[in-house]
């Protein structure tokens, strides 16, 4: 990998040599680093661009690296990768897109992820994009996933959308079954002219099974955001949803709440708020000798951290 490739996967996978376990480096399309061990195994698939990963049961305390690099401009990069994670397991996944393009072309990148979770498993799973290169290029990631979750298991995503993204549309399904939790948790950045689309939807079918949604979300300069989630509880059930955007300049943000109680015993809650950076916030800071814009950006960092 060049030097920008490096500093891409610095910056969404917080590598900056290999790491111990299983892993998978693609780069432009293509596999050019894979890894395997005794309990993880990788196999690349016959009829289409993607891995499938094997983890057997038992498995604790091991990570597993999947990133994805673009370096080049006018590359579509499609990629299916199914997670087959056994029962028992405690492990903690690490995948993530960087984008570098300096050219007319567009470069785009689209993740379709599947994961199947046994029972008793715990998954944490963290994902990063970033985009660098010419202000007027197109990046453009938009990943899917798809969450099955058995019995007892437990599954977080961390989702990061850093920055340098033109147009991202993601999309998250899930279904629960008994005792099963999902805990989503999503961070993004627009600036420019960019978009980014959201859309979860999650089928709370088994007794007890819960899901809380945190969204953070900052919009700058004419950039436009849709978040759109919908909580269907089928059984005695939990969830949570909770949407917090801050807009400044002319930037756009909708959020649609959507949840659909059909069992007597499903408790569904949604929150949302959206509003500028709050005056005497600003003002505090500037006392302590902060312009304006330094001022922002504490407040959001601080924002998009908690």
């Amino acid at each position: 990998m060049d030097k920008i490739s490096l500093e891409l996967l610095k910056q969404i996978a917080n590598l900056e040599k290999m790491p111990k376990g299983a892993y998978n480096f693609r780069l432009d399309g293509k596999s050019v680093e894979k890894n395997t061990t005794a309990n993880i195994d990788i196999v690349s698939k016959k009829d289409k661009q993607g891995i499938d990963i094997y983890i057997k049961e038992n498995t604790k305390n091991q990570s597993l690296h999947i990133p994805v690099i673009v370096a080049q401009g006018g590359i579509k990069d499609t990629v299916y990768n199914d997670f087959y994670i056994g029962d028992n397991c405690d492990v903690v996944i690490v995948a993530g897109c960087g984008i570098y393009n300096c050219t007319n072309s567009l470069s785009e990148h689209d993740g379709i992820h599947t994961f199947y979770v046994g029972k008793n498993s715990k998954v944490k799973y963290v994902e990063k994009h970033l985009g660098i290169g010419n202000e007027n290029a197109e990046r453009v990631i938009s990943p899917t996933t798809k969450v099955y979750l058995k019995e007892n298991s437990f599954l977080e995503m961390d989702t990061t959308q850093i920055g340098g993204v033109s147009y991202a549309d993601r999309n998250s399904y899930a279904k629960l079954k008994d005792n099963a939790k999902l805990v989503i948790k999503e961070n993004i950045l627009t600036t420019k002219q960019q978009v980014a689309k959201t859309k979860f939807k999650v089928d709370l079918i088994g007794e007890n099974s819960s899901v809380e949604v945190v969204s953070r979300s900052v919009a700058k300069d004419c950039s436009k955001q849709n978040i759109k989630s919908i909580i269907v509880g089928k059984n005695k059930c939990f969830g949570h949803v909770e949407c917090d955007g801050i807009i400044l300049d002319n930037a756009q943000i909708v959020s649609t709440p959507e949840i659909k109680a059909m069992h007597i015993e499903s408790n569904l809650v949604h929150e949302a708020a959206i509003g500028k950076i709050a005056g005497d916030e600003l003002i505090k800071l500037e006392t302590l000798g902060l312009t304006t814009e330094e001022a922002e950006e504490v407040i959001i960092q601080n924002f998009m951290l908690n």
